[in-house]
């Protein structure tokens, strides 16, 4: 927890910014703790809709919460986010991640 309350402080500072949130979310990610995941990359996206790297681990983020169509949208806009930024590894990927998600929607 020493990171997470690295950042937290960061963030109660003012240091509010798309970085922090998605590090805040990988953070809460690796411990299992997921609704304060998706939460701080929600937020980081809103700070920045083109921040690919955000959209993918918020698209797993919502797939290991069971938020399967929300986790689909997510992996379509990180998708678009990452070819405008020509992160061609990104959107393939995601687009990986996104057939997955929508074999189990059926």
């Amino acid at each position: 927890m020493a990171v997470i309350d690295n950042l937290k402080a960061m963030l109660a500072r003012g240091q509010d910014s798309a970085l922090l949130r998605y590090s805040l979310g990988s953070e809460y990610f690796k411990l299992g703790d997921l609704e304060p995941g998706v939460e701080h990359l929600s937020k980081a996206l809103a700070l920045d809709p083109g921040y690919s790297a955000a959209w993918k681990l918020y698209g797993k983020l919502l797939t290991a919460s069971g938020r399967l169509l929300e986790a689909e949208q997510a992996y379509a806009q990180g998708i678009a986010a990452a070819e405008a930024h020509g992160d061609i590894q990104a959107a393939k990927e995601m687009r990986v991640f996104r057939r997955r998600v929508m074999k189990r929607l059926g």
